[in-house]
């Protein structure tokens, strides 16, 4: 094998870069792993989407999401990580305790690791109308949690039907003063609990069979426009924030077929720790938890998994000296 098609042998990868996979290299780091960070499509993960980050700890006066993610890089950085760009396109996760596991970036580099620490995230599902992609970040946001406090008094939408969609209705009825709820179908798909928090919320204008027309508003949302997909009735409504509640996709469609995943893609891991079923491999951030998604649960999780990684590898590393 020629010396420039040698395949790269590293102690630890991280495959991508929120606040999980940069909390998960600057930990990494300084335990001396030197990880290789790919960054992805999405360099810096949903938080480069968010204009103000106002709940994660040591922002007295909030940071926009973009700072946050290149500061959180150059911690990393100073500490030994080596940030790339690139996708891992194929992994080839081996099965054996103290097994070498196989990336390949960007279709056509290879990568050998001895541990990997997935930190791909989710993507949040939107509607898909031009509107609505046009004023992400200027009212339009997928996270009612994340972003409802700047709401605070003012009367904002929600779509969606599920627990989630319920969920944060609510959350937003506490603090908006007025949460027109938009459901697809003649009925919630939410469990009766929470069902019932929507219907006996008294600030919660629950719509069933309407959907968006169109997000009106030129550089941040004014109001909406909306559809009875059984009369195709429109009416407008003048509102300040739209909040997307349709779901997430978690991005693990490369580990198909070797790690166990739940029903809907999200990576499981064995409670209070990121060990997937495959030794060696540990998933943190959102691509594991599809309850809290925060941006200072992922970060939490990142440092777990550095910690898991770090504890494997001495493992290793010990009962490869008694045996020698």
């Amino acid at each position: 094998m020629s010396e420039e098609n040698k395949t790269e042998r590293i102690k630890c990868l991280i495959i991508g870069s929120g606040p999980a996979g940069y909390t998960a290299a600057i930990y990494a780091a300084r335990a001396d792993l030197k990880p290789i960070l790919y960054t992805g499509m999405e360099p810096g993960g949903q938080l480069t989407t968010t204009t103000e980050v106002d709940n994660f700890p040591g922002y007295p006066e909030g940071i926009d999401g973009p700072t946050m993610m290149v500061q959180l890089q150059q911690q990393a950085e100073r500490f030994g990580t080596e940030v790339r760009i690139g996708m891992v396109t194929e992994v080839q996760l081996s099965k054996e305790v103290g097994g070498i596991h196989k990336a390949c970036v960007d279709n056509k580099t290879w990568v050998e690791a001895e541990t990997v620490i997935i930190s791909t995230g989710a993507t949040a599902k939107y509607l898909g109308l031009p509107s609505e992609q046009r004023l992400r970040g200027g009212g339009v946001s997928a996270c009612a949690v994340c972003d409802g406090f700047f709401y605070k008094g003012q009367d904002v939408a929600i779509v969606g039907g599920g627990d989630t969609a319920a969920e944060e209705a609510t959350y937003l009825a506490n603090i908006c003063n007025k949460v027109t709820m938009l459901v697809r179908k003649d009925e919630m798909r939410a469990s009766k609990a929470m069902q019932h928090r929507v219907t006996s919320t008294k600030n919660i204008d629950l719509r069933y069979n309407t959907e968006i027309d169109e997000v009106l508003g030129e550089q941040v949302v004014e109001g909406l426009r909306m559809v009875n997909n059984q009369t195709q009735e429109k009416e407008e409504i003048a509102i300040t924030g739209l909040f997307i509640a349709i779901g997430h996709k978690p991005n693990t469609d490369i580990f198909k077929d070797q790690l166990e995943m739940d029903d809907t893609g999200y990576l499981i891991t064995e409670p209070k720790t990121t060990k997937t079923n495959l030794p060696g491999v540990f998933a943190s951030g959102d691509v594991q938890d599809k309850d809290y998604r925060q941006a200072v649960t992922a970060a939490g999780t990142g440092c777990m998994a550095a910690l898991d990684a770090e504890r494997y590898l001495a493992t290793i590393e010990s009962e490869e000296e008694v045996t020698a």
